[in-house]
Formats: structure tokens, C-alpha cells, sequence
């Protein structure tokens, strides 16, 4: 009997897929069954080929031998995971395979992952293809008794595929132009460096903003503090004109006049959904989160614990075919800690307005939600605990009625100075309900039109207005999402074609972008708010000037999604990098501008001598040489999980061997050897060294990036 091979894009989604097909039998790198043999990748199995694959001069950077134009890129099996990849094309070429069903995420690139194992394996076979969203036994049945035609999916291919050789020619070729003609690892692309431009651009306007003083007058009464109005404003930039009129009112003594009490219900609904990037924006403005961490810690609630749905989505919507599950997805969560809401919700109609269900709004994948599958909250990590909480109450929270209140607006005057008084009434807490938020209400006091109230004191009031706040990841996620205000210039196509495909980068690279950002040391971060270093601005005065702008990747993308709809053939596209790659290195090569280090030490290079860098990012500081050909580098200290026996605080790990040394912002400082000692206690006298290693290397592991350029990169040092 002919069987068909399955292709998963990691090992943990490939078991779930074999247990649901009965595939018990194991194998290297597979499992088999009766019918099926699913096999996995490991993230990307094949990558485009580095550039002394096509020339012996390119393992030695040299500005003279830029640009680099390959005619056709070549694909090669990646080394450190090359085992496997033998496993999967082994399978794939077995003679009692019939077919082959490409079972990796549904979306551009994992289109890509599985494509390029194929155009290395060679198999011949024809192809089906699995699309779903989440990897619950009964979305996998589902997903299998439906299967696309992998014709249908070529398109989408060629889009995947143009991306990434565009990336490969303009990241290699103006980063390698950029590091030969200053000496100096600088490394841009189409993504990075206009995010970056973002980030300078709102520097730009804290740095030229200049504040003003503004005034304003509350009355007090026996009923409420009425703010004075200017016309509709609450504040008069006029020091004198408030001066004025409250110098009249302390004189004359009058009392206010009620001249209108007008009440309004207001009523707003849950918010929609969380897609990825809402999701690591409310992370982070909750938990401190960063962008990274989020999607790290929903990978594992999504492929390991089965909880939640595919989170690599870009849609706040779901499809109209989910509805008939919303029932046995809340009778899911309804567990101890969500009893006493989800009951709520269980009560009502469990029908959804377009607001939450929306076919014309869902992409490759619908919004994040909870599956099917009953969670066991005391085998969640606390982090992941928290992240699933998010989902969860924002789940159940558009089951509630809206939240409604009551407001009212109250005018008054006296002589021609006008008044304001505003406060709301809860009529339903509805929603808010779910996140048990205590709402302040205001304006309790009963107030008449026609009534006259009293002064009981006249207060002058004065602030200064204030400049745009610096990015945290939080609002950078939303700039890169929307950077339209960062176009100037841009015609009307370019900017609502920026906003149809998302922004700059996709829900999967935007945390990736960052945290390269802020590894390759152009960003940093103080508290929460992110700064720009010197490099950084440096890098975009030196970079190409169009990738400097979001315009770029729009027209990239706009060009990206006709070719996946087939209104735009890849050989077009990628005649015009071709040429924008020329056009790019010929600028940096003309450029007379030169860059500078600013953070050049006393300490010397042990190997050649030179001054040595101090590099500062995420995990802590190390010293670097300044030659890229040498290459030294020496940790200096290192931020560590390990916490402060006083204040609980995260530890840094100074020095180096025995003489390592613990401190804490707090002043406590520990040797590495009382440390362990400590440890050993806490754990009964039972910790070893190598217990103390692992405690200190509990920091969540990254998902493997699923780009090309990012493989490529990756192995340039790129730190400094």
C-alpha cells in the first residue's frame, strides 16, 4: 500500500500530527503508520547559499568586489541540521510514497521552509496541502479531510521566495559596503534601518520640542470643581488673561449660575481580539515583557501545552466557520479560576457581532484565542500563566454585554466666564466586569439648571506641555505596525499600501527586528524607554537614503502580494532589486562621510593591540576589538535570572572564573563561590555546579527566526 508523507515545520507539531494519525512506529527523525510517515523540519532545513558559494573572492571583504549579483541564487542544505534534512528527503524519495503534504505554518514563510526542502530533496511527488490554525487533534482531523491542492500554493512560493533573495542581495551587499569602508560591523536592511529611522525621528522631535506654559481656573463648590472654559479649551496660554479673570471672580464674589445639565448614555463594547502584536503590546505594558518574550512564551502555549491558537496571526477577527466551537471553547476554560466569568458568558446568547466575527477581516490565520483543549493551569510556568490569562479574559470578554455609562455634562457661568463639569454614572459594567477593574465614578451630587452654587474658593492651576514620550517596545510595535506619520513625502498608493500588508515587517519578525536592534548595539534601553546610541544615528547618517524610509518596504510589499496573486511575475521584481542593489553600493562607495566609535576604552586588544569597544546590550556588557578582522571579545558582566537575597532584583554576573562576582542595583554583592553555597542550602544541600550553570541559564530560549537573511546574518559578528 502507497503512503503519504507529512511535512511539519517542528518536531512538537510532527508528534501531533502522528498521534492523530496513527503513526506509532519510529523512526530517525519520522514516525510512521499504516497510511502516513510524518517527518519534520527544524525551522529552515535549506538556505540560500553565502557568497563564496559563487566565488572563491568573496570569502574576503573587499568593497571593490561589491556589488554581489549572483544570477540565480542557490540553495544549500543548512550544516547543523543537515541530519535531518537527510531523514525528511529519505522519506520523501521512499518508493512507496505516493504523495506529499506539506504541513508547515500556514503563511508566507512557512511556505518557504517546506518549498526549499523540496527543491533539495527532489522527491517528483504530487503535493497536497495542510492549512490550519491551530493544532488540536480535532483542527488537524479537519485540516487532513480537506486538503488543498499544492498547485494552489505556488504563488505564494514566489512571493516567499522573492523576499527573501531581496533580502539576501540589498542586506548583504550594503552591509558588507558599509563594514568595508569604515572598519566598522554595520549592518542594514529594508526593515531594520527605517525602524531605526523611526526611533531617530521621534528623537528628533523631544530634542526640537520646546515646552509652554499654560494656565487655567477651577471653581470650587459645594457640588463639584468646575474648570474654566476658553471658548471649548480648558487651559489659555495668556499668564495675564487668567490672572485677570481670576482676580474678577475673587473681587466680585458671585456665585455660579447652572445654565445646562445634559446626560448622554455612552456604551462601549469589549475590544476585539488579540492578534500578535496588540498581544506583545498589552505584554509589555502589563508584565514588562518584551516583544521576543511573548512570542517565545506563546510558542510553547501553542505547540507544547495546545492552548491557544496560532499566534503568528496579523487578524483580530474570527471566520464565520469558528462560531459552532465558541460553545466548547469556553466550556474549556471553565475552570477554578475563570469559573465565575465564564458562567456569566455561559448564561447569555453566545452570538457575536462583526465586530469579533468578520470572513472579509481574517487572513492566513484568525485571532488569537483559546482552543478547545482544557487547561491544567498549575503545569503553566507563571509566565506562561500570564499570557494565557490575557487571552483568556479577552476571549470571554466579548461574550459580556458593552461597558454603559451615564455622562453628564454640566455648563455654568457667571457674568461671561463659562464653566465645565463632567462625571459619568456605571449603568452596567458589562465587559469590564472580567477584569474585576474598579471604576471611579465622579459627579454624585445632584444639580439643577437654574441653580445657583456658591463659591468656595478660587484656585489658579498651571502645567507645561509636554513633549512626545520616547518609544517602549510597546509603542515602537505600533509605529511598525502604522508608520505612516514617518512617510512624508509618500503618494496615497505607498501609504495605504503600507497599511493593507501590515506596517514594516510582518506579526513573526517585528520582535526580531528589536531585539537585532538592540543585540547589534544602534538601540538601547533605559527602564522601559528605548534610546538611540550613537552607532545608530551614525548608521542612518552612512545608509543608502531610501533605506532609511518606510516607503521601500512598502513598495516591496506591494509588489510581494501581487506576485502571491499572481499579477506580478518574481523575474520583474527582482530585475528591479538588481538594479536598487547597484544603486545602493555606488552611494556608499561616493560617500565621503566617515564613522567614529564614541566608545572606545583604555583596555588594549591581548591579540592585536588595538583599543578595545565596550559594547552594552540586553544580556549585559563585554569588550570588543575595534579591528573586525580580529574579532577579540571578553564578557565584562552579564545579566542573569539569578535574584538579590534582599530586594529580589535580577543579579548582574561581573568579572571572569573564580573571581565572578554577583551585584544588585541595591548595593548587596556576592562572590559566585557564597552563591553557590547559598543555592546548595536552598536546595537541601543537594545543588551541584552544574545546578548553579542551569539555574543561571533558565532564560527563555528564542524560537528559531524563520528568515533567510536572518540565517545569513547570523553568522556575521555583528556587535559591534
Amino acid at each position: 500500500m502507497k503512503k503519504t508523507v507529512v511535512l511539519a515545520e517542528k518536531p512538537s507539531v510532527g508528534r501531533d500530527i502522528a498521534r492523530v494519525l496513527n503513526c506509532t512506529q519510529k523512526g530517525n527523525g519520522f514516525m510512521e503508520g499504516k497510511e502516513y510517515i510524518v517527518t519534520w523540519a527544524l525551522g529552515h532545513l535549506v538556505t540560500l547559499a553565502d557568497p563564496e558559494t559563487y566565488d572563491d573572492k568573496y570569502k574576503t571583504w573587499k568593497i571593490e568586489d561589491l556589488p554581489m549579483l549572483p544570477k540565480d541564487l542557490k540553495l544549500v542544505v543548512i550544516k547543523k541540521t543537515g541530519k535531518q534534512f537527510n531523514a525528511v528527503k529519505t522519506q520523501m524519495n521512499r518508493p512507496d510514497v505516493k504523495e506529499i503534504v506539506i504541513a508547515t505554518d500556514a503563511g508566507r514563510e512557512g511556505e518557504l521552509v517546506a518549498r526549499w526542502i523540496l527543491e533539495k530533496a527532489k522527491p517528483q511527488k504530487p503535493l497536497k496541502r495542510l492549512w490550519i490554525s491551530s493544532v488540536t487533534d480535532k483542527a488537524i482531523q479537519q485540516g487532513f479531510s480537506r486538503l488543498k491542492d499544492g498547485k494552489a500554493y505556488e504563488n505564494l512560493y514566489r512571493a516567499a521566495e522573492a523576499r527573501s533573495e531581496a533580502d539576501w542581495y540589498v542586506g548583504m551587499n550594503a552591509t558588507r559596503a558599509l563594514t568595508t569602508k569604515h572598519n566598522a560591523q554595520l549592518s542594514c536592511g529594508r526593515v531594520q534601518t527605517p525602524t531605526l529611522s523611526i526611533i531617530a525621528q521621534r528623537e528628533e522631535e523631544i530634542r526640537n520640542f520646546k515646552p509652554v506654559p499654560y494656565y487655567g481656573i477651577q471653581a470650587v463648590t459645594s457640588k463639584g470643581t468646575f474648570t474654566w472654559l476658553k471658548g471649548q479649551e480648558t487651559r489659555s496660554f495668556s499668564k495675564e488673561e487668567v490672572e485677570r479673570v481670576e482676580a474678577a471672580l475673587k473681587a466680585q464674589k458671585k456665585p455660579l449660575t447652572i445654565d445646562t445639565v445634559k446626560k448622554s448614555t455612552k456604551k462601549n463594547p469589549a475590544p476585539s481580539f488579540y492578534d500578535l502584536t496588540e498581544l506583545q503590546r498589552d505584554a509589555h505594558k502589563v508584565y514588562g515583557f518584551s516583544a521576543k518574550e511573548t512570542l517565545s512564551i506563546m510558542q510553547k502555549l501553542y505547540e507544547q501545552h495546545k492552548l491557544v491558537t496560532y499566534p503568528r496571526t496579523d487578524s483580530r477577527h474570527l471566520s464565520s466557520d469558528m462560531v459552532d466551537t465558541l460553545k466548547d471553547r469556553l466550556m474549556a476554560v471553565n475552570v477554578q479560576e475563570y469559573r465565575g466569568i465564564v458562567h456569566h458568558a455561559l448564561k447569555g446568547k453566545l452570538t457575536l457581532s462583526k465586530a469579533y466575527v468578520d470572513d472579509a477581516k481574517v487572513s492566513d490565520h484568525h485571532a488569537i484565542i483559546p482552543t478547545e483543549e482544557t487547561p491544567f493551569l498549575q503545569k503553566l510556568q507563571d509566565r506562561e500563566r500570564k499570557i494565557y490569562d490575557l487571552i483568556v479574559k479577552r476571549f470571554v470578554a466579548a461574550f459580556y454585554a458593552p461597558y454603559s455609562y451615564e455622562q453628564t455634562t454640566v455648563t455654568a457661568s457667571i457674568d461671561q466666564n463659562r464653566f465645565q463639569l463632567k462625571g459619568n454614572r456605571v449603568l452596567d459594567q458589562g465587559w469590564k466586569a472580567v477584569y474585576e477593574k474598579e471604576i471611579v465614578e465622579g459627579l454624585k451630587a445632584v444639580i439643577a439648571e437654574g441653580e445657583s452654587l456658591p463659591l468656595l474658593s478660587v484656585k489658579h492651576t498651571e502645567g507645561r506641555t509636554t513633549p512626545p514620550g520616547r518609544f517602549n517596545e510597546g509603542t515602537l510595535l505600533t509605529a511598525m505596525e502604522n508608520p505612516r506619520k514617518y512617510m512624508k513625502g509618500s503618494d496615497q498608493d505607498l501609504l495605504e499600501a503600507i497599511s493593507e500588508t501590515g506596517g514594516l515587517g510582518t506579526v513573526a519578525t517585528r520582535a526580531d527586528i528589536i531585539e537585532k536592534l538592540f543585540h547589534t548595539a544602534l538601540i538601547e534601553e533605559t527602564g522601559k524607554e528605548i534610546t538611540i546610541t550613537s552607532k545608530g544615528k551614525q548608521l542612518l547618517d552612512l545608509a543608502p537614503s531610501e533605506l532609511r524610509s518606510p516607503t521601500l518596504t512598502a513598495e516591496w510589499e506591494m509588489k510581494l502580494e501581487q506576485i502571491a496573486s499572481g499579477k506580478l511575475s518574481k523575474q520583474e521584481f527582482m530585475k528591479e532589486i538588481k538594479e536598487y542593489t547597484k544603486k545602493s553600493v555606488h552611494e556608499i562607495k561616493q560617500s565621503t562621510k566617515k564613522f567614529s566609535h564614541d566608545n572606545l576604552t583604555g583596555t588594549r586588544c591581548p591579540d592585536c593591540g588595538n583599543l578595545m569597544l565596550e559594547i552594552k546590550n540586553r544580556n549585559g556588557k563585554m569588550l570588543v576589538c575595534q579591528d573586525r578582522e580580529c574579532g577579540h571579545r571578553k564578557n565584562v558582566s552579564k545579566k542573569t535570572n539569578a535574584r538579590c537575597p534582599n530586594c529580589h532584583k535580577r543579579l548582574e554576573l561581573k568579572g571572569e572564573g573564580d573571581g565572578q562576582l554577583f551585584v544588585c542595583v541595591c548595593g548587596h554583592k556576592e562572590k559566585l563561590s557564597t552563591f553557590n553555597q547559598r543555592r546548595k542550602k536552598e536546595k537541601g544541600g543537594k545543588a551541584t555546579k552544574r545546578d548553579v550553570n542551569q539555574y543561571l541559564k533558565t532564560q527563555q530560549k528564542d524560537e528559531p527566526v524563520n528568515t533567510a537573511l536572518a540565517d545569513a546574518l547570523a553568522k556575521l559578528k555583528l556587535d559591534q
